[in-house]
């Protein structure tokens, strides 16, 4: 009774900090614009079916595509698994599931057994690619300090976890051929069956061996689950709303500024009256500027580098890393959220997303070609937070680079973005 008491404190203080954790996240993303991406729900959720569910984008990369196929598919199906240590802890029973599903349940556990190799095996591999091959798109100046630990810290817990598991279903499946007290004969053991020539003779130790596995691997899990909101992991659970709520429109498409398209509707259309509306600011300068769906865009990265290993700028050796883009923006809008926790929902830091974390250089690196948004996994939209962040330079600091403010010259005065008139333009067909 006392482990169950325990346990359920465990249990509850893990859901109730995790709760807490994701809707601070939730604030943070509602701190952004509004935008409307309801429309077409039937289509939405084919992408999101496609991309999120199938995986369809992670193909491009066999490899990497086999090993996360292995940990993610790990990680939706060993979580029934978890579902029975939690009934079990809760009621004190041993294996609940094993009366109910009959003949079914050898066939769960030898899955799980076999999914938990290969997920073993996976994130082994994904931690020689970092740290032994070390490849280029996992480098770079934003993968430094925090990122670079984060991405091991997961691998390393994962391992453990599934270790932990295998130690803890070798010991019961010993425990259950010596018919010791309530260990029943339930389940297969095809991986941890073979690990029972390891263990100690004594109940004793094998009861020790077994708890001791048992707790080690549903109080990580828990842990693990508080980990996810601090973590690029956090994107199992937000890269299914990212691809449902992603852009339906063609990539090259830009959407028009509405308060721009008003006053142009009202110079060509003297009986054109627009809406009122509150004066706004033009682009994006700070994290709150731009819409929701950038700040859950930030949230979501898997900091994967993918965007970044096809950017054009970036492989010429210029500044820009969209990669950087969405990290930087996940963190001003985190800093923003703890400084209203901590000061008030007025407090103003002085800082901001321009300058502070995204230099104009990386903005105007940037070729607007959308390689980063058609090779990310999670249909994470960079460009899009490019785009608004320049027209913050151009529309309220009238800071363009003075080759773009000789573009716009041109255009204002000529028609187009050189600088011969109208009347020269077919000037070279007379020569």
């Amino acid at each position: 009774m006392i482990g169950q008491i325990v346990f359920l404190i465990v249990l509850a203080t893990a859901i109730y900090l995790f709760s807490r954790n994701v809707g601070r996240i939730r604030r943070n993303i509602l701190l952004g614009k509004d935008t409307d991406r309801s429309d077409r729900p039937a289509e939405r959720w084919k992408t999101m079916a496609r991309v999120a569910l199938g995986q369809s984008k992670m193909g491009k990369r066999p490899v990497a595509a086999v090993m996360h196929l292995f940990i993610y598919v790990g990680f939706v199906i060993i979580n029934i698994e978890v579902l029975e240590i939690v009934l079990d802890g809760l009621f004190g029973t041993h294996r609940i599931f094993s009366r109910a599903l009959g003949g079914l349940y050898s066939l769960f556990i030898g899955s799980f057994e076999i999914l938990a190799v290969l997920v073993l095996t996976a994130c082994v591999v994904f931690l020689a690619r970092r740290n032994l091959l070390k490849l280029k798109r996992f480098s770079g100046m934003e993968m430094k300090e925090w990122p670079k630990s984060d991405a091991n810290y997961i691998l390393i817990i994962e391992i453990c976890l599934m270790t932990a598991f295998l130690l803890m279903n070798a010991a019961d499946y010993k425990l259950q051929t010596l018919q010791y007290n309530h260990y029943i004969k339930a389940g297969s053991f095809p991986v941890s069956s073979l690990l029972t020539s390891f263990l100690a003779g004594q109940t004793s130790t094998l009861v020790a061996i077994e708890r001791a596995c048992w707790w080690f691997h549903i109080v990580g899990i828990l842990a693990f689950l508080n980990y996810l909101p601090y973590s690029k992991h956090f994107h199992i659970l937000l890269a299914f709303p990212n691809t449902y709520y992603s852009k339906l429109e063609p990539k090259g498409e830009f959407s028009n500024m509405a308060s721009v398209t008003n006053e142009v509707k009202a110079m060509l259309d003297p009986s054109f009256v627009p809406t009122a509306e509150a004066p706004g600011r033009f682009g994006a300068k700070d994290a709150t500027d731009l819409t929701w769906k950038n700040l859950m865009d930030a949230y979501t990265c898997t900091e994967c580098g993918r965007c970044t290993s096809v950017c054009p700028a970036n492989i010429t050796g210029k500044l820009l890393s969209p990669r950087k883009i969405m990290m930087d923006t996940r963190d001003r809008i985190t800093e923003i959220g703890k400084n209203m926790d901590q000061h008030g929902n007025d407090h103003h830091d002085n800082k901001a997303l321009l300058d502070d974390y995204i230099t104009r250089e990386e903005l105007w690196a940037c070729t607007t070609c959308n390689a980063c948004t058609e090779a990310c996994p999670v249909n994470i939209d960079p460009l899009n937070i490019i785009v608004q962040m320049r027209q913050y330079i151009v529309m309220e600091e009238s800071a363009a680079p003075a080759s773009l403010n000789n573009m716009f010259g041109n255009v204002e005065n000529n028609g187009a973005p050189w600088k011969y008139s109208n009347a020269d333009r077919f000037n070279w067909a007379d020569k």
